[in-house]
């Protein structure tokens, strides 16, 4: 089965997508496209969050006018997301994206096709191919076969025209066929793979399926890309994908939580400090493992591998550091000594002992 190191490179922008162990983050913008000012803010805030490769939906020509001042204000790769009109990306390959959404069987007339191509080719932009289970053409029954038939199909225009800068995707709605279509493709075709279960729902239930199918594939090798779409803010989806790749291994600088499950032992409001704190490590781009233990029965000892961390009792919490006790604190101390500890921790010398 072809793997991440295995698959061809195509670049996006200044990033190597497929021929390396790399995943990179991918998310869509959810503002309209001509809107500049909105559209380049959430941009930014997904950047911050964490996106390293972004879409725009490209609807009208208005749109696709507007790609050039949005990919002068940011600092990530701009994907342009177009169906059906030709027109629409050429003008966004004049207006300098880094990539096309496209998919060739289509556009109705080959020379508008080739157009594309040739124009894509000059600029050295690579074309996504996008294959949904919900919308196959000629009402084929959505499996994984007739999805990566309907990929080969879309791939073979482009490479009869010499064209093999190419990614590809395979989404569903159901997880399972998601799973078996990346896999089937995986073994068919040396192109990247974009992953991500599509319309998976919102940020509770979508998280949850996109974890798993977008992780077991990403366990067994597959998958150079990917994005957690959710019925959501965006930025979640940002935060969810990390969280993927950070359980993984496959993400670094992304700190890590440990929390136990409430029971009677419980003597401080542990649920309020570990939200609060999640919320605070979510802004917080180091590697760290920061445990909220309920008691000190299974606190240090539990979370001894973590960097940082509190066991709670009537009224007060122990602060621990790997495993070794530091000191007690007040109950009401204990969100603003553990927001000093993570801001203090060097987490540079954590990598060179890993070394």
């Amino acid at each position: 089965m072809l793997q991440r190191e295995t698959t061809r490179t195509v670049r996006i922008s200044n990033l190597e997508l497929g021929g390396n162990p790399k995943v990179y983050i991918q998310s869509m913008t959810n503002t309209h496209t001509k809107d500049v000012e909105a559209t380049v803010k959430q941009i930014k805030q997904l950047t911050d969050a964490g996106c390293e490769i972004v879409r725009v939906a490209v609807l009208d020509m208005v749109d696709a006018q507007s790609l050039g001042e949005i990919k002068s204000k940011i600092s990530i790769p701009l994907v342009a997301d177009i169906h059906f009109d030709y027109r629409l990306a050429l003008e966004a390959i004049r207006q300098g994206v880094d990539k096309i959404r496209l998919n060739p069987g289509n556009i109705p007339k080959r020379e508008h096709v080739m157009e594309v191509v040739e124009a894509c080719k000059a600029k050295n932009i690579p074309i996504r191919i996008g294959v949904n289970s919900g919308s196959l053409p000629n009402r084929m029954a959505p499996t994984a076969e007739n999805m990566v038939a309907t990929a080969k199909h879309h791939i073979d225009i482009l490479e009869s025209m010499g064209f093999y800068d190419i990614a590809l995707s395979l989404k569903a709605t159901d997880m399972k066929l998601m799973i078996e279509a990346n896999r089937l493709a995986a073994k068919t075709f040396p192109y990247p793979l974009h992953l991500g279960v599509t319309e998976a729902g919102t940020a509770f239930s979508g998280a949850i399926k996109s974890a798993m199918g977008i992780g077991i594939l990403l366990a067994e090798g597959i998958g150079n890309t990917i994005r957690v779409s959710l019925t959501d803010n965006p930025v979640l989806e940002i935060q969810a994908a990390k969280e993927i790749l950070k359980n993984l291994g496959l993400k670094d600088k992304v700190p890590n939580l440990i929390s136990c499950p409430t029971c009677g032992r419980i003597q401080y409001d542990m649920i309020d400090i570990a939200k609060r704190i999640e919320a605070y490590l979510l802004t917080i781009n180091k590697t760290i493992n920061v445990a909220i233990m309920g008691c000190a029965v299974n606190g240090p000892g539990e979370a001894t591998h973590a960097d940082i961390g509190i066991a709670g009792g009537k009224g007060e919490a122990i602060l621990f550091r790997r495993g070794k006790i530091i000191k007690k604190i007040k109950e009401s101390e204990v969100y603003d000594v553990l927001i000093e500890e993570i801001n203090q921790f060097d987490d540079s010398v954590i990598e060179k002992d890993s070394q």
